[in-house]
């Protein structure tokens, strides 16, 4: 009769799973915090042309974007084929671009309303007079700072 018994060797001990909860909620959070969600979803063909000469927008929440092109084949029974106007989500007439830019200006900070940037983002098969359609309703809400949204690439490659 010993006072200290011998430990039986019971085998491996069971992991802990006290903290899984902890982990679980903290990974949730964290991909909610960097998952970026789509802002518009595009209804129109949006291909678009190459440039060489291309830079990087750096403030991409001062860019108001305007997207030109023939409705993708998912719309183009109920809108035809015609190269269309998209603001947001919704399919526009070149009439409402001016409302566009000036409700885009409120949704804005005051001091931020100077550095606002309009996007065209044309697919390369869009009729000119379209874009010219569209910079003219530009010029009368005076937003005069427009940027050509491109792929970068030889711009050979857009006769092809």
């Amino acid at each position: 009769m010993s006072k200290f018994k011998k430990k039986q060797d019971e085998g491996t001990p069971a992991i802990s799973t006290a903290s899984l909860p902890d982990i679980v909620f903290m990974l949730l959070f964290f991909f909610m915090v960097v998952t970026v969600m789509r802002d518009t979803s595009l209804k129109v063909k949006n291909v678009l042309p190459y440039a060489d000469q291309v830079e990087k927008l750096e403030k991409k929440d001062l860019v108001m974007y305007i997207y030109a092109g023939k409705p993708s084949p998912r719309y183009q029974q109920q809108f035809g084929t015609e190269a269309r106007v998209q603001l947001n989500d919704n399919y526009a007439r070149i009439s409402d671009i001016q409302q566009f830019i000036f409700q885009e200006r409120e949704s804005k900070r005051e001091e931020l309303v100077p550095a606002l940037i309009t996007a065209l983002k044309v697919d390369k098969e869009t009729n000119m007079g379209l874009v010219s359609d569209i910079k003219q309703e530009l010029r009368k809400a005076e937003a005069l700072k427009i940027n050509y949204t491109t792929r970068e690439g030889d711009a050979n490659l857009n006769m092809e």
